[in-house]
């Protein structure tokens, strides 16, 4: 039986197996990747999130030489964002039915930890239909040092306040060598291991990333792959609990250290490295398209690679559009349900978990757009 034969059949692959999908032709990988989405998620279905990322701060002391977000505290461009400043955004994306907001910053000493939990209390208590996914592990790792607690703590004193879950971001390649390359004060491989494992035990939304670009062979992809199926297995085995999806992009390295450095990933690339993950991940079954690094036509290709959910309109991206260099860090419903659609995909909002909870009004919403009107969000 032939590599690909194994993998059709849904059969578990060895890392090496998993390395050795990079040498077929793509396009029969994608067509098992394609075969593989259409049993493990609804095959007539897409999904798309309606939500805002929200940085609550750009100063940061870990300096990764692959973001151009992050600001020292003596920049004239730092910022931390007030409460009310964090509510008009949410406020925002209420008025359009966003139902979460995916909130992180910089590493910022100079915040206390009633800051944290003082804004979880706030968001709760006036936005209360409003999901809080904050906080990535790498900023749990800079709360362990801030205020002299262990991750288990903090995350009991943020969950208390009001946080429904954390975001997947640090994962990149969860390949030390490589982590080292890219930014040698980023988290380590384990601690973001131990940190989201603690988050899964206490019951919080986690999701798994990866993003190709820094230079990686295809064996440290494929362990990073490994990586996280591991851990969904033990996730789910002890706490019923795992990633809710799995998201990748591609390095941007304009305005970065690593321009010049590290070579980034074509749209041929991204679109491997998704049907390969599709085939490798047999325990997610949800597969997020990324549109904010490679646009939307790649990210509707991409629903033939192995995707079945185009993420999320975000209202608002700053930390992948500012090392990308363009101006690409919102879409509209309108445009995700016509990728969806446009691909003969019924689209569907969702929630954090992929569940739908709402087929939107598809003719009426794809009606022609005059000039004089505002598009439909």
């Amino acid at each position: 039986m032939s590599l690909l034969d194994k993998a059709a059949r849904g059969e578990r692959l060895l890392a090496d197996e998993i390395a050795a999908l990079y040498e077929l032709p793509l396009s029969d990988v994608a067509s098992v990747a394609h075969s593989l989405r259409l049993t493990r998620a609804n095959p007539e279905v897409v999904t798309y999130l309606i939500d805002r990322n929200i940085n609550y701060t750009n100063i940061c002391n870990v300096g990764c030489n692959f973001c151009a977000f992050y600001r020292t505290d003596r920049q004239k461009d730092a910022y931390t964002l007030d409460y009310g400043q964090i509510s008009h955004k949410i406020r925002e994306l209420e008025a359009v039915g966003g139902t979460r907001i995916l909130m992180q910053g910089g590493v910022n000493p100079k915040l206390p930890l009633e800051y944290y939990t003082g804004l979880l209390r706030h968001i709760k208590t006036h936005h209360p239909g409003i999901r809080i996914e904050a906080f990535s592990p790498e900023e749990i790792l800079g709360f362990e040092k801030f205020f002299a607690l262990d991750a288990s703590q903090v995350l009991d004193l943020l969950i208390e306040a009001g946080l429904d879950g954390l975001p997947g971001a640090g994962g990149e390649i969860l390949e030390d060598e490589v982590r080292a390359r890219a930014a040698p004060a980023r988290i380590s491989t384990s601690d973001w291991f131990r940190i989201i494992d603690i988050a899964q035990r206490k019951g919080l939304y986690t999701i798994s990333t990866m993003v190709i670009g820094f230079g990686e062979s295809y064996a440290q992809r494929a362990a990073h792959l490994v990586k996280l199926r591991d851990q969904q297995d033990k996730a789910l085995a002890s706490h019923g609990n795992g990633f809710a999806g799995f998201a990748m992009w591609s390095l941007q390295t304009a305005h970065t250290r690593l321009a010049g450095k590290a070579p980034g990933a074509s749209a041929y690339e991204y679109l491997q490295q998704l049907a390969v993950a599709r085939i490798a991940l047999d325990n997610q079954p949800n597969i997020q398209a990324s549109w904010p690094a490679q646009g939307f036509k790649v990210a509707q290709t991409a629903l033939f690679y192995g995707a079945s959910d185009l993420g999320s309109t975000m209202l608002e991206e700053n930390v992948v559009s500012a090392a990308g260099g363009h101006g690409r860090h919102s879409a509209t419903e309108r445009e995700l349900v016509r990728i969806a659609f446009d691909a003969g995909f019924t689209p569907a909002q969702r929630n954090s978990f992929f569940q739908v909870i709402r087929f939107p009004d598809v003719p009426t919403m794809l009606q022609p757009v005059r000039r004089e009107e505002v598009p439909v969000v």
